[in-house]
C-alpha cells in the first residue's frame, strides 16, 4: 500500500467566497475528521493532492502547518461534474494498527470460456476490513474458463494476510452472462424456420 506525504495548512475562513479564492490559488479546501475530535479545516495543494488520490484508499500522511503529523484516508472527494477538478475533499484521521473499512478494487484476469459471453461486475469494489497501513490497492480474481451463468462470491475471492471481508460472503461479486446477440439470432432464425413450415 502506498503512503503519500502531503502538506496541509489550517484555514479559519469558511463558506462559498472563501472556498473560490483558495481553488483560485490552486488549492482544495477540505476537512479532516475522526477518532472524537473536532473536524479540522484544512487547504491542501491542489496538484499534489490529485496526484494522491489517483491511487484507491491511498494512505495519506499530513503535515498540518509544519508542526503536527496525522495519517488519513479519502473518505469523500467533490470534483467539479463538467471539468474535473477537485473542489473539496474529506479526510478520515486513522492510526497505524487501527482496523478501518473500506471499498477496494476487483480486477478480473483470465478468459471466460468460449461462447462470446459477458463478464458483468456486480461489485465493482469489494468492502473490506484492514489495518490503515495495508489496505489492499486491489483484489484480482481469475474468471479463467467460466462459463454462461457462473459467479463470483465474495468468499471465493482470496483475501491478503489481515484482511477481512465486511459484506455477506455469499454476495455475488462477478457473474458470466450468456451473449445476448447471439441468442437473438438463434430466436429469429427458429421463427423463420417456424414460419417456413
Amino acid at each position: 500500500m502506498s503512503e503519500v506525504k502531503l502538506t496541509a495548512e489550517t484555514r479559519t475562513e469558511f463558506g462559498k467566497g472563501a472556498a473560490r479564492r483558495i481553488r483560485r490559488d490552486n488549492k482544495v479546501p477540505g476537512v479532516l475528521y475522526g477518532h472524537g475530535s473536532e473536524p479540522l479545516h484544512l487547504t491542501f495543494p491542489g496538484h499534489d493532492l490529485l496526484l494522491a488520490l489517483r491511487t484507491p484508499n491511498v494512505l495519506i500522511s499530513l503535515d498540518i502547518d509544519g508542526k503536527t503529523n496525522e495519517l488519513a484516508l479519502p473518505k469523500a472527494v467533490q470534483r467539479d461534474p463538467l471539468k474535473g477538478f477537485l473542489e473539496h475533499v474529506d479526510l478520515l484521521l486513522v492510526k497505524r494498527g487501527e482496523k478501518v473499512t473500506v471499498e477496494v478494487p476487483v480486477h478480473a484476469e483470465g478468459e471466460l470460456a468460449p461462447g462470446g459471453n459477458l463478464l458483468e461486475h456486480v461489485l465493482t469494489a469489494l468492502p473490506v476490513e484492514a489495518e490503515a497501513t495495508h489496505i489492499p490497492e486491489a483484489l484480482t480474481v481469475s474468471v479463467e474458463g467460466l462459463e454462461a451463468g457462473a459467479s463470483v462470491h465474495a468468499k471465493d475471492i482470496t483475501l491478503p494476510s489481515g484482511v477481512s471481508l465486511a459484506v455477506d460472503a455469499d454476495a455475488v461479486v462477478l457473474q458470466v452472462l450468456q451473449a445476448q446477440a447471439e441468442e437473438a439470432a438463434g430466436e429469429a432464425e427458429e421463427g423463420e424456420e417456424q414460419a417456413e413450415a
